[in-house]
């Protein structure tokens, strides 16, 4: 009813891969990916990357991740973070299979990952909050850029971010179940909800809503190559 045809669950790690796996053959609108948030990357054994091996065999799979860099909340070790986020862009060399990533207070890190290790990847740096430098590390290693319903916040600061992707590299995404764009705000997020932050977006880039979305849609299927 709101538009959306089509979306994308993550997988976190083992176990929320597999659901997100399950969910995906449930519901022939669904697709998944697999991976292990940089939360959990204490936890990231070679047991646990055999098993995301084998759940990427599953034909609705579509990516790796979430994978990436957390220091803001350290829940994980930064050396295991960042072993665990290498591991991933090894198997999506090996694979082809883009990766889902996520980036918190961890810049330096992120731009260093980007120029030294992201060769033959393709990535997107999701519910992206970071600043210019990142941004430009991401379209520079021909990565995307994804936006989520912060955007919508009054508090948002990055309008000039949002511009700055190229319209064949921008992404939106709701980020379920936080982050719910505004009138929505505070309540549990859904796929519907993307389209209050893809209105917001163009309207920030000065582009008509229905092209914009449109244009966000066919670079998402062309990252997860949903054909």
């Amino acid at each position: 009813a709101a538009g959306v045809d089509t979306l994308v669950t993550i997988g976190t790690y083992p176990d929320s891969s597999r659901e997100a796996v399950e969910l995906a053959r449930r519901f022939p609108s669904v697709y998944a990916t697999v991976g292990i948030h940089p939360h959990s990357a204490d936890q990231a054994s070679e047991e646990a990357f055999a098993e995301i091996r084998e759940l990427i065999r599953e034909p609705r799979v579509v990516g790796l991740g979430e994978t990436g860099l957390d220091y803001f909340y350290d829940n994980s070790p930064r050396e295991a973070q960042r072993w665990s986020f290498l591991r991933h862009l090894e198997i999506a060399r090996e694979t082809g299979l883009p990766v889902v990533v996520h980036s918190r207070s961890a810049d330096d890190d992120l731009r260093a990952i980007l120029a030294d290790e992201a060769r033959g990847t393709v990535g997107v740096l999701h519910c992206f909050a970071s600043g210019r430098a990142e941004l430009d590390a991401a379209l520079e290693a021909g990565w995307y850029v994804s936006f989520s319903g912060m955007i919508t916040f009054k508090k948002y600061e990055g309008a000039d971010l949002v511009r700055a992707v190229p319209a064949d590299r921008i992404l939106v995404e709701t980020d379920s179940p936080y982050l719910a764009p505004v009138p929505h705000r505070g309540k549990t997020n859904e796929p519907a909800f993307v389209a209050f932050t893809a209105a917001k977006a163009a309207e920030m880039r000065g582009e008509d809503p229905a092209e914009f979305a449109a244009a966000t849609a066919r670079n998402t299927r062309a990252f997860y190559r949903l054909g």
